[in-house]
């Protein structure tokens, strides 16, 4: 028995110690990468929010929201509001959830009364090129900027170009369509309960 462990070790003392160095490098460039990507991802997300209210003149965090997902955990959720000259002029909050390939996440604008969106972008995806990857693209994507701030239903045939709740699945990419209403209906309804809560918009009362 000694023997085979004394063999065993033997043959594997350079893959262990291997496997030790290489974990111990990633985890040091991670933790030294760490602040860039953060930065990078801030940039990306400001960059975005610019992109769905391009009349705004700056951001500012509203809320720090904890939303659940369509899984059950729990997921921040940062809430910015869009000013020009000191007046809101919308909101923009980050979501996310499962796509077709990988996890999908978003940058979801609306007014300010949060009556109608403003539009969505993506900020990060893994969907299927040339397919699913399409929900980044402006055809897709303009269907939802003035469509009521509510729950969004998803059509296999209809028109893209007529703006209402009724939105229609890219051809080829409907689970990847499917994807980005299911995300946004989710969120939306969430960040909108826990914003009139906080008195940060009304209640539509």
């Amino acid at each position: 028995m000694l023997k085979a462990i004394r063999h065993f070790i033997e043959q594997s003392w350079l893959l262990i110690v291997a496997s030790f160095f290489f974990g111990l490098l990633i985890a040091t460039t991670n933790t030294a990468w760490s602040p860039r990507i953060e930065q990078n991802k801030t940039t990306k997300i400001n960059n975005l929010m610019s992109g769905l209210m391009p009349k705004a003149e700056k951001f500012e965090l509203a809320a720090e929201l904890q939303i659940e997902s369509s899984k059950g955990k729990k997921v921040k959720s940062n809430v910015y509001k869009g000013l020009a000259e000191g007046r809101c002029l919308g909101w923009a909050f980050n979501c996310e959830g499962p796509g077709f390939a990988d996890k999908i996440e978003l940058i979801v604008a609306v007014d300010e009364n949060f009556e109608n969106f403003a539009g969505y972008a993506v900020l990060a995806s893994n969907e299927t090129p040339g397919f699913g990857d399409r929900i980044k693209l402006p055809l897709y994507r303009q269907q939802f900027a003035g469509a009521p701030a509510d729950k969004l239903e998803l059509a296999r045939t209809g028109d893209a170009e007529k703006i209402d709740s009724e939105i229609v699945a890219i051809s080829g990419a409907t689970v990847s369509s499917e994807a980005v209403i299911k995300i946004i209906n989710n969120f939306v309804v969430q960040v909108k309960e826990q914003m009139q809560k906080k008195g940060l918009i009304g209640d539509g009362k």
